[in-house]
């Protein structure tokens, strides 16, 4: 009898020691307003709550020595690897180096450290940029607006302002990467139609005269080896941007059959027989390829051209028609080819001032979901416009904001946005070279996460907790374990050595 009592102390005390380890570990948690914040530890975090209440707030955590019980575990698996990471960035466009030149000195430096620095800062570390003008610039030019290669030149707005940030950049993290987008060829290059090939003298809209096709390939040579000479390395570029928008206050309609051509006889063969890396990117548009029918699966119908697939690394991609699921869709299909996505914006259209909204959505649809849809690289709109969402241009968008918007009236208050955090929440612990690697595990409603493996001996996950209630999360990697209390409402950055 004495045995037998034994025996059900033994085993109810085993039962509530589980019992108390998982009580520990339920979805909803509540954090002990009395804990104190850890100045170093194993694991790096960075939080972002909706309500600001953690501004990109850099906690740290121990690896835990106990034995881990918990049912909300993420397991992390580095033996099934997906895409390997170029980086995460912003557009800097005419309009944001404006802004950024009428910084102070000091100020300026400051913003972009805590921006682009690897070491400081978020480590963003890829940047778009156009080439030549585009719908935030100061003016509508190209860097060749009158016929004859003699007037082939970088203009005022490239000399006295993207340039000049661009070595700011640079000389804070030298490792950048950066894409160049045209948004229009030189307007004596454009024609109404394909048929009639009558000049047509408009910024907007117009298709590539045919006849043309040498010497705008030989436009991207000159203008990439303008920029070397000014210490600045394109890594890559893109075609066309938005090549199905014939509205914006700079563009060109270019179909993909357009598209294929000219990269096959012209772009392609002269970069490379300039001896040029920089890699060439297809499409530059919407996930619904502006719903004309023709069009759909564009950069798929170029690749069928075994001949102009191979000048292609790939395809980039905008978010303002469609569903992120395409990327998967063109990924299945040419799993050997690249997919990037390059420009998304916030606005009075999709109340881009609340932050709470647009970090939730943002972080789910651009950021987490695109990289989880086999993105390499993740870059948004204007990183800086003013308080009065400029400079801006009619034709163009008059009521974007900026990843971030600084005051008109003293060019020093700066305000972040969703996108600032999206891709700094990414950027400060993802590095290039990262691979996205596999998990397991935990899964609830309303959380998106996923894992990569750096190359330098570390591992990274990001994570979104859309519900309202904090939750205990415990990671793993096979060697350590911790547990964080992520807050409602937030996003989570963790990296670690393992």
């Amino acid at each position: 009898m004495k045995r037998n009592n034994k025996k059900t102390m033994i085993y109810t005390f085993l039962l509530s020691c589980l019992v108390t380890a998982t009580s520990c570990n339920r979805d909803s948690y509540t954090p002990s307003q009395g804990d104190e914040i850890k100045k170093s530890g194993d694991v790096t975090i960075y939080t972002t709550t909706g309500s600001r209440s953690l501004d990109f707030g850099k906690r740290f955590v121990d690896f835990s020595s106990k034995f881990n019980m918990s049912p909300n575990t993420i397991t992390l698996d580095p033996t099934k690897k997906f895409q390997t990471m170029d980086g995460f960035g912003a557009a800097i466009t005419g309009s944001t180096c404006y802004n950024l030149m009428k910084m102070s000195k000091e100020d300026r430096t400051k913003f972009l450290t805590e921006t682009f620095s690897d070491k400081d800062g978020m480590g963003m570390n890829y940047i778009r940029i156009a080439i030549g003008c585009s719908d935030f610039s100061l003016s509508e030019y190209t860097c060749w607006d009158k016929e004859g290669k003699e007037n082939f030149g970088l203009q005022s707005e490239e000399t006295q302002y993207i340039i000049p940030v661009l070595k700011e950049i640079l000389a804070i993290n030298p490792s950048i990467k950066i894409m160049g987008s045209p948004w229009t060829p030189p307007k004596w290059m454009k024609v109404n139609n394909l048929t009639d090939l009558k000049p047509f003298d408009s910024w907007t809209s117009g298709q590539l005269n045919p006849k043309y096709y040498q010497d705008y390939g030989w436009y991207f040579v000159q203008w990439i080896q303008a920029m070397k000479k000014e210490g600045i390395n394109i890594y890559s570029i893109t075609v066309q941007n938005e090549p199905l928008n014939r509205k914006n206050s700079a563009s060109l309609y270019m179909s993909w059959q357009e598209q294929q051509a000219f990269v096959k006889q012209a772009l392609g063969p002269q970069l490379k027989a300039a001896n040029l890396s920089t890699k060439i990117y297809a499409f530059d548009h919407n996930y619904n390829y502006d719903n004309i029918a023709d069009q759909s699966d564009y950069p798929v119908k170029i690749y069928n051209d075994a001949g102009a697939a191979s000048f292609f690394a790939g395809a980039a991609y905008h978010n303002y028609g469609g569903d992120k699921a395409e990327l998967i869709d063109i990924h299945n299909q040419r799993p050997d080819k690249e997919l990037v996505f390059t420009e998304t914006s916030i606005g009075e259209w999709n109340d881009g001032r609340n932050l709470e909204k647009r970090l939730m959505e943002d972080m789910r649809e651009v950021a987490l979901g695109t990289v989880n849809n086999w993105s390499k690289g993740v870059i948004v709109w204007n990183l800086m416009l003013d308080t009065d969402k400029g400079p801006n241009r009619e034709g163009g968008c008059q009521t974007c904001y900026g990843a971030v918007d600084i005051s008109k009236a003293n060019y020093k208050n700066i305000t972040r946005n969703s996108h600032y955090y999206i891709v700094g929440h990414l950027s400060s612990v993802v590095k290039s070279g990262a691979s996205r690697i596999g998990t397991s595990g935990y899964t609830a409603e309303g959380l998106v996460y996923t894992a990569f493996q750096n190359t330098d001996g570390t591992y990274a996950v990001v994570l979104l907790n859309e519900s309202g209630d904090s939750r205990k999360i415990t990671v793993a990697d096979g060697k350590h374990h911790f547990s964080y209390d992520v807050p409602a409402k937030s996003v989570v950055s963790y990296r670690w050595t393992y």
